[in-house]
């Protein structure tokens, strides 16, 4: 299945002609900055969306993930017309179309896991360097983490950031 893709001018025209604007992003993600008036449902929750026939526009942030779960988000919008928008919020936003953007929402947590995985494969990776070499199994203890959170889809890191008190504002 295909979805007709729309750009952000023909999304604002479908939006303000009745269609549903859905976020598939996050719900941290979607705090954090978000088109107004769009429903949040993030993709893990998507079957969750009513089917009423209306029509739908999906985004996220960059159109690749609306993209690559095409099928999904069409099973998911039902016999209704369903479309993507084309770019996603990035698209919107550089359209010169409002986003609501909240800077004191935490980033999103895959941005605070590259952040932090990165902090301490350099941290191992200069100690190992300088300090001595035993701190390299530091930098092989993340990247086999990465490689583990990329084969089964469960991440530690993030599981674990996400109950920092940094992130307990999105969470509520």
């Amino acid at each position: 299945m295909t979805l007709a893709t729309l750009s952000p001018a023909e999304t604002r025209a479908a939006v303000d002609a009745g269609a549903r604007l859905i976020d598939i992003r996050g719900a941290d993600e979607h705090a954090r900055e978000r088109i107004p008036d769009a429903i949040n449902v993030p993709l893990d929750r998507i079957g969750e969306l009513p089917r009423d026939g209306s029509p739908v526009v999906f985004h996220c942030k960059s159109g690749m993930r609306t993209a690559a779960n095409v099928a999904q988000l069409g099973a998911a919008a039902g016999s209704g017309p369903a479309y993507v928008l084309g770019g996603g919020i990035d698209a919107w936003r550089q359209a010169g179309h409002p986003t609501v953007a909240d800077r004191s929402q935490p980033l999103e947590i895959m941005r605070q896991v590259q952040i932090t995985a990165g902090s301490l494969v350099l941290t191992g990776v200069l100690l190992g360097l300088f300090v001595a070499p035993g701190f390299f199994g530091l930098s092989a203890f993340v990247g086999a983490g990465l490689m583990f959170a990329g084969v089964t889809g469960w991440c530690g890191m993030a599981n674990l950031l996400r109950v920092m008190p940094w992130n307990r504002r999105a969470a509520a």
